[in-house]
Parts: C-alpha cells; sequence; structure tokens
C-alpha cells in the first residue's frame, strides 16, 4: 500500500510521514528528495514552480510508486500534490484512466490555517522552501474530495493515530 501525506509546505507532511511510517515499520520517502537542483534552487530563491517545472518531477514520483506497487511494498510518501491533476497523475497509469494502485493507494490531506502554517516555517530552519511561497501554495491547493481529511493543530502523536484510525490499520 502506498499512503501519499499531502497538504502545503509547513504543514507536517514530512514529520507526520516519518512517524506514521515508524509506527506501521513501512518505508518513508519524501516526494521532496525526487526534485531537480534546478526546482530546488528556484524554491530556495522564492520563485515558484511552473508545470514544466513539475512535470518530470511528477512523473519520476509516478514511475516510483508504480515500481512500489509492483515490488508489494508498502510506503509512506510526504508530497505536496496540492491540484487534483497532481494526484490523478500520480495514481494513474500512463492512459490516465486505469488506476495505478487503485485501493492499495491512499490520500491523507493535513490541514490547518493560513496562520498556524506560515508560524510554523518560520520556525523552521535549514529548509529551502521560502515562507514567501506560503501564499502561491494556498492558492494552487485543491482540497481533494477522496482523502482522509486530518486538522494539524493536534500533536503529531495524536495525528499519527487519527489517520491510522481513518485508515482502518
Amino acid at each position: 500500500m502506498i499512503i501519499i501525506i499531502m497538504g502545503v509546505s509547513g504543514v507536517g507532511k514530512t514529520t507526520i510521514g516519518k512517524l506514521l511510517a515508524e509506527s506501521l515499520q513501512w518505508e518513508f520517502r519524501d516526494a521532496d528528495d525526487f526534485h531537480s537542483l534546478e526546482n530546488v534552487e528556484k524554491m530556495r530563491r522564492g520563485i515558484p514552480l511552473s508545470e514544466a517545472d513539475r512535470k518530470p518531477w511528477l512523473q519520476d514520483l509516478q514511475i516510483a510508486i508504480k515500481h512500489w506497487l509492483q515490488e508489494n511494498k508498502n510506503v509512506v510518501l510526504a508530497c505536496s500534490a496540492l491540484k487534483d491533476s497532481y494526484r490523478q497523475f500520480l495514481v494513474l497509469d500512463g492512459d490516465g484512466r486505469s488506476p495505478v494502485g487503485g485501493e492499495r493507494t491512499k490520500l491523507v490531506y493535513l490541514k490547518g490555517s493560513y496562520q498556524l502554517i506560515q508560524q510554523r516555517l518560520h520556525q523552521r530552519q535549514n529548509h529551502y522552501m521560502s515562507e514567501k511561497l506560503l501564499s502561491t501554495q494556498f492558492e494552487t491547493l485543491e482540497e481533494p474530495s477522496d482523502a482522509i481529511y486530518i486538522d494539524v493543530v493536534e500533536s503529531p502523536q495524536v495525528i499519527v493515530q487519527k489517520i491510522r484510525t481513518g485508515l482502518g490499520i
């Protein structure tokens, strides 16, 4: 199974994803690690990524998801996946119709207010994602209709338990 933890930058995808993976004894992967050096540098400078910038990144993630599923790996993937089209691309085969994982891919949406996330980003250090890009992240965000919604005001441990309960695992 692949669990995609999605949301804007600073919402806690990596923290929650690592804790969830650890609690399940699954592999954890961060979609940020799939970005090109050029994309990382753009974000570091506060420049939003274009659709052309994102395309190879999304393709690499789709290939990884297919590979994990073929190998029957259980993976928690932290990935912003802000637009519905991105999420659909990640879980649909190249024909755009066939589910890559079907019931073996689950989406968890970490949701928080702009003010809370801005405060978290301000406190975060050693990350390339500029605080300046938060407004563009919220503008780009298309909330999913097919996800488990989790409010991030709770502690990470409570959030992980809510995710596990929501997924029935």
